[in-house]
């Protein structure tokens, strides 16, 4: 199938999705990710309305930005792989949402080379596994309290990358479970700013919208197998 095509399949799954959690297509942001995926292949996915992209690799996606810096679409830019803090001006002069801010080093970092607010997600290690980045659930509260206390950071919500599983409701516990802190830590801070939680992909974002998600990372699902 094309990426018209499976645009076109993946926003009905969502719709479907998002009216068993009570909730509209409208209220999910759907970020295409476009890791190794070519210019004129992005250019065919924002004639269909894609609007927010998605990229792993600093490098990669302040290539793509300036390739498509002329785009009458003007996509998004997120940052969803991890962060290394010799990238961080980078990632923070490209980025429209920073998903992978996982300790203090780096968001210190990001906040002092920042020459205006960077939005930015926290992302947390749900299921504590230890080939993936993240907070861990017990220390997520304070190190938000911390984020937010930060000059040229704006707190925005929380981000997972739930575990590679063959039943997508094997990670319907590690939704919820985000979920429940996403609330927690939202109602907690005073004056936030924090709408997003980013969780879900191309096997799991039913799931994971059905639990709360806002914000899915779509890759496979919509330019193919790479």
């Amino acid at each position: 199938m094309g990426i018209a095509k499976n645009l076109e399949d993946t926003r009905v799954r969502i719709a479907r999705a998002a009216a068993k959690s009570g909730r509209s297509e409208a209220d999910i942001t759907l970020v295409a990710v476009t890791k190794t995926v070519g210019e004129d292949r992005i250019r065919e996915a924002l004639a269909c309305g894609v609007r927010e992209l998605g990229e792993n690799k600093v490098q990669e996606m302040v290539v793509k930005a300036a390739l498509l810096s002329g785009s009458e679409e003007k996509p998004a830019w997120h940052m969803i792989g991890r962060l290394q803090t010799n990238k961080a001006k980078a990632a923070a002069e490209t980025a429209a949402l920073i998903h992978s801010v996982d300790s203090l080093r780096l968001a210190q970092e990001i906040s002092r080379r920042a020459q205006s607010q960077v939005s930015i997600l926290m992302q947390v290690n749900v299921a504590n596994e230890t080939t993936k980045a993240g907070i861990d659930v017990e220390s997520a509260k304070a190190f938000a309290r911390d984020l937010h206390s930060l000059p040229n950071l704006r707190l925005r919500g929380l981000m997972t990358i739930a575990p590679a599983v063959e039943n997508p409701e094997g990670n319907r516990i590690v939704f919820r479970k985000l979920n429940k802190l996403f609330v927690d830590i939202r109602d907690g801070l005073i004056d936030n700013d924090i709408k997003y939680l980013s969780m879900g992909m191309t096997s799991d974002f039913e799931v994971a919208i059905e639990e709360g998600s806002n914000m899915v990372r779509i890759g496979t699902g919509i330019f193919g197998e790479r």
